[in-house]
C-alpha cells in the first residue's frame, strides 16, 4: 500500500484552497498532487475537520503459532516427523504448509532426501570420456 502523504503538505493544499480562494486546479499544478486527491482531501475537510489519513487495520491472516518457544519445544520433541505429521499432532487444525513457514520462521531446516544421492556422472562427462 502507498504511503500516505505529509500532514504538512495536505494542509498547505487545504489552506491554499480554503483560505487563500486557489483554484483546485492550480493547487494541482503547484503542488503535484491530483485532482482527485484533493477532492478527497476537501471532502474529509469539510465532513470532518481533520486532513490526516484514515488508518486502516491491516487485514493478514490471524497467526495460529504465537507462542514460538513452545513451538521449538514441540519440534524438537518431536524432530523425527514430517511435516504433514507434525500438523497432525497440533491439537487445533494446522496445514502443512504452516508448519512449514513457522519452520523456516524459528530457522529449522528439513531434510529434502531420505537417502543421500549417488555421484551421477553427466551426459557430456560420458561422452568425452570414451573417446
Amino acid at each position: 500500500m502507498p504511503k500516505p502523504y505529509s500532514n504538512d503538505l495536505r494542509l498547505k493544499v487545504v489552506e491554499a484552497i480554503v483560505l487563500n480562494g486557489m483554484k483546485r486546479c492550480e493547487a494541482h499544478e503547484q503542488f503535484n498532487v491530483s485532482r482527485s486527491t484533493i477532492n478527497d482531501w476537501l471532502k474529509r475537510y469539510e465532513e470532518t475537520g481533520d486532513i490526516s489519513p484514515s488508518h486502516h487495520n491491516h487485514r493478514g491472516h490471524s497467526h495460529k503459532i504465537t507462542d514460538w518457544q513452545k513451538f521449538r519445544a514441540f519440534v524438537c520433541d518431536h524432530a523425527d516427523k514430517t511435516q504433514e505429521e507434525l500438523a497432525e499432532l497440533v491439537p487445533e487444525y494446522i496445514r502443512d504448509r504452516t508448519i512449514s513457514r513457522a519452520l523456516k520462521k524459528i530457522n529449522f531446516t528439513r531434510k529434502k532426501r531420505l537417502t543421500d544421492t549417488k555421484n551421477v556422472t553427466h551426459k557430456r562427462d560420458r561422452y568425452f570420456s570414451n573417446s
